[in-house]
C-alpha cells in the first residue's frame, strides 16, 4: 500500500508538471486505497477463519478442546475474536498510510471512521461464514472454498444481479424506470456499492432513483450483515458438538 502511495503520487505530479497535489486527486488515492483494503480484507479473513475449528478436527486436538470447561458459545466466539483481533491490526498499521491522504486534503476523518466501522462489520460476517463452514464441514479445504464461494456472491454476483433486476424490471414496465425492491436489495448487500456510496454520496441517490427505492444503503447492509453475522454463530455454536457426536 505503500509502494501504491508514493507511486501515485509521484506519478500524478509528473504528469501534471506542477509539482503540487490537487485535493480532487487526494480523494481519488483514498478511494483507490479503500478499495485495496476491502479487497485485502475480503482476501484474507476465510483465509484466518475457514480452518478454525476444522484444523483441530483433522489434528485431533478438537476432542481435547470440547472436553474444557468452555461452553460453544465461549469457543467459538474465541476462534472469530483471535481472527479479528488479527483484521484489525492489519487495519490499524494501514492508518499511517491514510493519514498521508490528509495531507493534502480532500478527506474528513469522520470518512474514514465511517468507512473503519464497515470493514469492521464486513470482517465479523465473513468470519462468521469462514467459522460456520469450518464448523460444519470436516476438511479445512472445503470450508474455504464455501467461504470464498460466499464472497465471490456478495461482491460480485449481487453486483450481476442488481443489474439484470433493473434491466428485467424496465423491460417489463415498458422500458419506463419503475419501483425495483430486489434491485435495490442486491444494492444494499454489495460491499463495493456500500463503499462508493460512502465515498460519493451521490452514487447513493442515482441508486435510489435507478430503484425508485428512497431506503438508505447503509442501513440495509448493516442489518443484512448483522443478521447473517448472527445467524451464522448460532449455527456454529449448535453443530459444534453434533459433529463431534457423529464422529465418535
Amino acid at each position: 500500500m505503500s509502494i501504491f502511495v508514493f507511486g501515485f503520487i509521484y506519478l500524478t505530479t509528473s504528469f501534471s508538471g506542477t509539482g503540487y497535489f490537487r485535493p480532487e486527486e487526494s480523494f481519488m488515492l483514498f478511494g483507490l486505497l479503500t478499495f485495496i483494503q476491502l479487497g485485502l480484507v475480503l482476501f484474507i479473513t476465510p483465509g484466518l477463519t475457514a480452518g478454525s475449528i476444522s484444523t483441530e478436527r483433522e489434528k485431533q486436538t478438537l476432542n481435547i478442546l470440547l472436553t474444557t470447561s468452555q461452553s460453544s458459545m465461549q469457543i467459538i466466539l474465541g476462534k472469530l475474536s483471535s481472527s479479528i483481533a488479527f483484521l484489525l491490526l492489519m487495519l490499524v498499521a494501514g492508518l499511517p498510510i491514510y493519514s498521508l491522504v490528509f495531507l493534502f486534503g480532500g478527506i474528513s476523518p469522520g470518512q474514514l471512521g465511517l468507512i473503519l466501522l464497515f470493514f469492521i462489520l464486513t470482517m465479523i460476517t465473513v468470519g462468521s461464514f469462514g467459522i460456520m463452514f469450518s464448523t460444519i464441514t470436516k476438511k479445512t479445504i472445503v470450508s474455504m472454498i464455501a467461504t470464498y464461494g460466499t464472497m465471490i456472491f456478495l461482491t460480485g454476483i449481487t453486483a450481476f444481479f442488481f443489474i439484470i433486476t433493473l434491466q428485467v424490471d424496465m423491460m417489463n414496465s415498458g422500458g419506463i424506470q419503475s419501483s425495483s425492491p430486489m434491485a435495490h436489495f442486491w444494492a444494499s448487500i454489495n460491499p463495493g456499492i456500500l463503499i462508493f456510496t460512502l465515498l460519493n454520496p451521490t452514487t447513493e441517490s442515482f441508486v435510489n432513483e435507478m430503484t425508485q427505492i428512497e431506503f438508505p444503503i447503509w442501513l440495509g447492509y448493516t442489518i443484512f450483515y448483522v443478521l447473517l453475522a448472527a445467524s451464522a454463530i448460532t449455527i456454529s455454536v449448535k453443530k459444534l458438538r453434533v459433529n463431534m457426536k457423529k464422529s465418535q
